[in-house]
C-alpha cells in the first residue's frame, strides 16, 4: 500500500462530484478490516465491492490508506455565541455577526467530519428573533454544504414574563426552527416550562431538545413522564448532575428515560452556553439502562469554553479514555446515535444507504480517534471538505531503519526529508 494516497479533490473543484453524478472512492478501509470501493450517486451509496472491482463513472478518489465511515452528526452546538471568546466587551447579538459566527462554526464542525448541525439559538429580550433569523440565513447559504438546524431556546415560558417566551417561540418555528428547546432549570416554574415546551412541540409537530442538569431526580423523573407521549421525540442533555446523584436514585431516573424513550446527549468536552455544570452524564449507566446516548460539543470557543473545538472525534475520544466506552461504541454516540436524536437516517457503507461519510487517515477505529488528523467528509454523494495534515522530520537514520509509518506526500524540504 502507499504511503500517500493521491489527494481527493478539493471541494469545489471541477473533480468534485456534484450530487447525482457518480463518485468512486477506491482502496478505502471499512472498520471491519475490508478494503473496498465505493461508488457513490444521486446522494447515496450505489454499490460496494472488492477494491479494484468497480467502474468509475465520474470523478475517482483514492482512499488507500483511509478508513472509511458513516459522517457523525453535531447534535448540541451553539452556532449563535460560538467564536466569540476573543471578542471585547460584550457579546454582540447583531444579525450580520451572529451570521458570520454561525456559518464559520458550521464549517469548521463539517471540516471536522459533522454533516449535520443542530444549533441551539437563544431567543429573549437581548437576541429578540435576530440571532435567529442569522442563523436560518445561515442555514440556507450553506445547504449542499452541511444541515444546519435550529433549536428555539426561549429564556422563560411560564408566568406573565414567560408569555413573550412563548410567542417568540410560535414565531421562531413558523421562521423556520425545526426543534423546540430552552432550559427548564432556568425558569422560575421548571414543570411548568417543560409542560409548555412540550404543548407547543405537539401544536407544531416538532421534536423537542432540553438542556438540563439533571441534578433532581424527582424533577427528571416528571419530564421523562411528560415526554414519553410526544411521538416527534425528546432529547435532554448534558445531564452532568446525574452523575453527582446516589447511584440507586441515578439508576431509577436512567430508567425512566429509557422507558419514555428519550434520548440523552452528553457533552465530554464540558459544559456550555444552556447550562453552567461541568460534569458529564453517566453514559455507562444510562447505555446500561437501554437509553440512547448520543454525543456532542456544546461550546465552540465562546465564553462557557473559550478552547472547545467542536470536534465529534473529540467527543467519542474522550468517551473512549475517559468514560470507558469501546471506540466503536463511543464513535456510535457521535455518529449513528447523533444522527437519530437529530431524526436523521440511517448510515452504513452499504449499498442504498445516504452517501454521507467520513474517510479518515487510519486503519483501525482506535487509531482514527487517537490520531485523526487527515479527513475527507461526503455530504450528498458530494466531497465538501478535506483536512491534509503533514509531519516531517529531520533526516533520521533510526526512522529509515525501523521503517516507521510517515504521514503526508513525499516532498523535498531542504533539510531533512518527510515523515
Amino acid at each position: 500500500m502507499p504511503d500517500s494516497p493521491q489527494q481527493p479533490p478539493s471541494p469545489g473543484s471541477p473533480d468534485a462530484a456534484p450530487e447525482g453524478s457518480g463518485l468512486l472512492l477506491c482502496g478505502a478501509r471499512l472498520t471491519d478490516g475490508r478494503s473496498v470501493d465505493v461508488r457513490l450517486g444521486g446522494g447515496r451509496i450505489e454499490a460496494v465491492g472488492t477494491a479494484g472491482s468497480l467502474i468509475a463513472r465520474g470523478a475517482r478518489v483514492d482512499l488507500s490508506g483511509y478508513l472509511l465511515l458513516p459522517a457523525p452528526a453535531e447534535p448540541h452546538a451553539h452556532s449563535d455565541t460560538a467564536l466569540s471568546a476573543d471578542g471585547e466587551g460584550p457579546l454582540s447579538h447583531d444579525p450580520e455577526e451572529v451570521q458570520r459566527r454561525a456559518t464559520e462554526a458550521t464549517l469548521l464542525q463539517l471540516g471536522h467530519g459533522a454533516t449535520a448541525v443542530r444549533s441551539h439559538v437563544r431567543l429573549g429580550d437581548m437576541e429578540g428573533l435576530g440571532s435567529m433569523e442569522a442563523v436560518l440565513q445561515a442555514r440556507r447559504s450553506l445547504v449542499g454544504l452541511a444541515d444546519l438546524r435550529a433549536v428555539a431556546m426561549p429564556r422563560l415560558l411560564t408566568g406573565v414574563a414567560g408569555a413573550n417566551g412563548l410567542a417568540m417561540v410560535r414565531d421562531a418555528l413558523k421562521m423556520g426552527a425545526s426543534v423546540v428547546g430552552g432550559c427548564p432549570d432556568l425558569d422560575p416554574d421548571p414543570t411548568g416550562y417543560v409542560e409548555a415546551v412540550l404543548e407547543v412541540a405537539a401544536e407544531h409537530g416538532c421534536p423537542v431538545d432540553l438542556h438540563t442538569e439533571g441534578a433532581d431526580p424527582a424533577r427528571l423523573e416528571r419530564l421523562a413522564a411528560a415526554a414519553g407521549g410526544l411521538r416527534t421525540g425528546v432529547t435532554v442533555g448534558p445531564l452532568g448532575g446525574l452523575a453527582r446523584l446516589p447511584g440507586e436514585a441515578a439508576r431509577r431516573a436512567a430508567d425512566r428515560l429509557a422507558a419514555a424513550g428519550v434520548t440523552v446527549t452528553c457533552l465530554p468536552q464540558g459544559g456550555c452556553a444552556g447550562v453552567d455544570g461541568r460534569g458529564v452524564a453517566p453514559v455507562r449507566l444510562l447505555r446500561a439502562a437501554g437509553v440512547r446516548v448520543a454525543a456532542g460539543s456544546g461550546a465552540l470557543r465562546d465564553v462557557s469554553n473559550p478552547v472547545g473545538r467542536g470536534d465529534p472525534l473529540e467527543a467519542a475520544y474522550l468517551l473512549a479514555s475517559r468514560y470507558g466506552l469501546r471506540p466503536e461504541e463511543a464513535y456510535g454516540a457521535v455518529s449513528s446515535a447523533a444522527r437519530a436524536a437529530l431524526g436523521l437516517p440511517e448510515v452504513r457503507v452499504e449499498a442504498g444507504f445516504p452517501a454521507e461519510l467520513l474517510a479518515v487517515r487510519g486503519d483501525k477505529l482506535a487509531g482514527a480517534l487517537s490520531l485523526a488528523y487527515s479527513r475527507l467528509v461526503i455530504h450528498r454523494g458530494r466531497v465538501v471538505a478535506r483536512t491534509s495534515a503533514v509531519r516531517e522530520y529531520c533526516d533520521s537514520a533510526a526512522a529509515v531503519a525501523l521503517d516507521l509509518p510517515r504521514q503526508g506526500r513525499a516532498a523535498n524540504y531542504g533539510g531533512g526529508g518527510p515523515a
